[in-house]
């Protein structure tokens, strides 16, 4: 089972230089509001590809009053030995994102080929009643744990979009070009509606034998985006898409609908506290369901978690994570955490 255990910071946020060496199972972080808890777990998701867990840009990573550049990197212990993987930005070149493993260069889009990762936020409680453009990165994290090559075709389908944008922007547009970009969008956006499509039917099934308990039970399904005859479509809509500069029509419309399945209520309208249970569900599920299909367990990053759980709850998620991989979880407070038993516990701010 692969883990972090050593991670080492520089320029990253509040650290100037810090280093942590973490066990495979709990590692949880206590300290003061602004000891930089939630500023390690954002370096850990940098070892994702994306835009980590705040989903900032490079330039506000790097340490105010740094040299102007950051990196974040990472040894990965397992039954196969370690890996070094390393992420960051230069001060020449701020917001280029650079990725190492083992030293060499690599594509971000490579990482997921090494470690899963995914979290859970306090900004993350207004996923249901927000724009859908998060849940459809909520979903797509999802995804990527499961089909590492899924970032590569969100990225070349967004590309594609782009450029489809700033063509039908000009007075007369190539249409061969605008075609070329159209198949592109469609190639890319049939592999992205498939992925996501078995991602939610899978965790659909793991939810549903769930057993009723302390957290919500969530019924997921995907509105719109559909990518059938997407080329079609999209050639048909240049006059309507060039008055709305931007495309209507693809999986960058889709939404993540998520439904309390014990009282058929949609998450929107379901209080804070059954909000939280569902994504803790979901999280969960998902956990377990890339452990199953890929045989690694994900890193999982719970930011203040245990905080808005009651005792009830909190003590169900630590017995559901015990022995389930490597789970990095922060709080003001050590007492919140009594009920894990064996973990590696670092102070920030002492």
């Amino acid at each position: 089972m692969v883990h972090v255990s050593r991670l080492s910071l520089v320029d990253f946020r509040s650290y100037a230089d810090a280093s942590f060496a973490a066990g495979p199972g709990f590692v949880v972080l206590t300290g003061e509001n602004g000891t930089g808890k939630t500023n390690a777990l954002e370096a850990l998701s940098l070892l994702a590809p994306g835009r980590g867990l705040r989903g900032a840009s490079l330039g506000e990573m790097a340490r105010i009053g740094g040299a102007g550049g950051f990196a974040v990197a990472a040894r990965l212990a397992g039954d196969d030995g370690e890996v070094d993987i390393g992420t960051g930005a230069s001060a020449s070149a701020p917001e280029r994102r650079q990725v190492r493993i083992n030293g060499a260069a690599a594509a971000a889009t490579s990482l997921a080929e090494w470690l899963p990762v995914t979290w859970l936020t306090p900004a993350m409680d207004r996923l249901f009643v927000e724009a859908a453009s998060g849940r459809r990165r909520f979903l797509d994290r999802l995804v990527l744990a499961l089909k590492p090559d899924h970032g590569a075709h969100v990225a070349r389908y967004e590309a594609a979009m782009r450029g489809r944008n700033k063509l039908l922007a000009e007075e007369r547009p190539d249409p061969h070009w605008l075609a070329a970009l159209e198949a592109r969008m469609a190639e890319h956006g049939a592999a992205i509606a498939a992925a996501r499509a078995n991602a939610l039917a899978a965790l659909g099934e793991r939810l549903a034998a769930m057993p009723e308990g302390p957290f919500a039970r969530p019924a997921l399904s995907l509105e719109g985006g559909a990518a059938d005859g997407l080329a079609e479509r999209l050639a048909a809509g240049r006059a309507r898409d060039a008055a709305a500069g931007r495309a209507l029509a693809g999986p960058h419309r889709a939404d993540l609908v998520v439904v309390h399945a014990g009282i058929g209520r949609p998450a929107a309208l379901c209080s804070t506290g059954e909000q939280k249970a569902l994504l803790i569900s979901i999280v969960l599920a998902h956990a377990d369901l890339v452990a199953e299909r890929t045989g690694r367990r994900p890193l999982l990053l719970l930011d203040e978690v245990a905080a808005h759980l009651d005792p009830v709850r909190r003590a169900a998620l630590f017995a559901r994570l015990e022995g389930r991989g490597q789970v990095w979880m922060t709080g003001t407070e050590p007492a919140l955490f009594d009920g894990i038993g064996a973990a590696t516990r670092i102070a920030l701010g002492g």
